[in-house]
């Protein structure tokens, strides 16, 4: 495995595709690592299975014109969307009370009652189900990796699901807000994607927007190496996010940070032109250029200074174990390359239990599998959750050290 830092040493790149949010040819690479896992949430059922599992390589760049970061080594022909693709977050106390907020401060910020609502990208479709069963509205969801049989009943007549990616083939699809969450980091040609839902709702200029995803800003200052992996091959600032949508003809009503400021949401509706950039996104762009810097400075020594954490504590027989067995594990563990000094992955979602993460091969447990392996560290793989896990330990009667990432 390589990981590199590259932002001085290799001079700016033209890539075939250019900037995939504003066109610019000339991107600056600044991190890669080679050998990744294409999947992070496809769990396998071996572990053979799980260490020889696709791979590609992640080479991130960054755009000076508009700060877009992007994986210009990205394959899509790798991926493998399927209801097997196990991404929910919601059996998580703490996550669905941040899903209920934010549908709640949706319909009542938006007026979204007996509304149509179509999410691109619904996952499982939980988050659709409480729009729905929230504001009494109607929903479509479409995303080759939703399960209907996971929603509740009495909310499940509300809802209408299409195992398939988003395509102008469903422009005609009734929409009151286009809800889109964490999906376009796993896009590309972001551009053309958004572009492509602005085109579709050209005759309904009532129609809103949703979108949200992951904050590049806070992975860079927190070199937060766990965070960036193969699926995620668009990254975006606040600024960068404002202006994609500004130049694909949205008028931006809502911008902001969320969960703990790790997420970014934008509300918008269509615009008669494109919105150029306002100077508070122009001072962020500049800001940004500097945060890739000292990631690309400081990033090798966070990714040394954790293998030897690992293999310190593996040594002094506390058997650490990684809470959380989603993308941040995956990367964290892939990055790393410490072998068996992690064994085993805990996660609470019971559909991921008992199967191996790709390209590592650990096998993901229940929490209750801890009473008898009694662990002394836990790596905490987000530390918004270290309450919730620490409670969780309690009940199991479980005294180990909670380490968050």
């Amino acid at each position: 495995m390589k990981v590199t830092q590259e932002i001085e040493t290799v001079s700016k790149v033209t890539v075939d595709h250019g900037c995939p949010s504003c066109g610019h040819v000339s991107l600056l690479p600044f991190y890669e690592v080679d050998n990744v896992p294409a999947h992070s949430c496809l769990l396998m059922p071996g572990r053979a299975e799980a260490v020889e599992y696709p791979r590609g390589t992640f080479r991130l760049a960054f755009c000076e014109r508009c700060g877009m970061i992007t994986n210009t080594s990205f394959d899509s022909r790798l991926h493998e969307y399927s209801p097997r693709y196990e991404e929910t977050q919601h059996f998580s106390g703490r996550f669905c009370q941040f899903a209920k907020e934010l549908a709640g401060r949706l319909i009542d910020g938006y007026g979204l009652r007996d509304k149509d609502i179509l999410e691109i990208g619904c996952g499982k479709g939980e988050f659709l189900a409480t729009l729905c069963e929230m504001g009494e509205n109607r929903g479509i969801g479409i995303d080759p990796a939703a399960v209907p049989q996971r929603i509740a009943a009495d909310v499940s007549s509300r809802l209408r699901f299409i195992h398939d990616f988003y395509s102008p083939e469903y422009r005609h699809l009734p929409a009151d807000l286009i809800c889109c969450r964490h999906t376009l980091e796993h896009i590309q040609p972001v551009h053309e994607f958004v572009d492509m839902i602005r085109q579709s709702i050209d005759d309904r200029p009532e129609t809103l927007v949703f979108f949200e995803v992951p904050d590049v800003t806070r992975v860079l200052r927190e070199r937060a190496f766990w965070d960036l992996y193969y699926e995620h091959c668009s990254y975006f600032s606040l600024g960068s996010l404002v202006r994609l949508f500004g130049s694909c003809r949205f008028e931006v009503l809502e911008a902001r940070y969320d969960f703990d400021d790790q997420y970014l949401w934008l509300m918008a509706r269509p615009s008669r032109r494109q919105t150029p950039p306002s100077p508070e996104t122009q001072r962020e762009l500049q800001q940004l250029s500097h945060d890739v810097q000292q990631f690309s400075d400081t990033c090798s020594a966070q990714i040394q200074q954790w293998r030897q954490r690992i293999l310190a504590m593996a040594a002094e027989g506390r058997r650490p174990v990684a809470w959380g067995g989603g993308s941040k594990c995956v990367s964290f563990l892939t990055t790393l390359d410490v072998g068996d000094a992690i064994e085993y992955v805990v996660d609470i979602n019971p559909y991921k239990q008992g199967e191996y993460l790709p390209g590592t091969g650990q096998q993901v447990v229940a929490p209750e599998f801890l009473r008898e392996y009694r662990p002394g560290a836990v790596v905490v793989m987000n530390p918004i959750y270290c309450e919730e896990i620490r409670r969780c330990l309690e009940g199991l009667g479980i005294e180990a050290e909670l380490i968050p990432v």
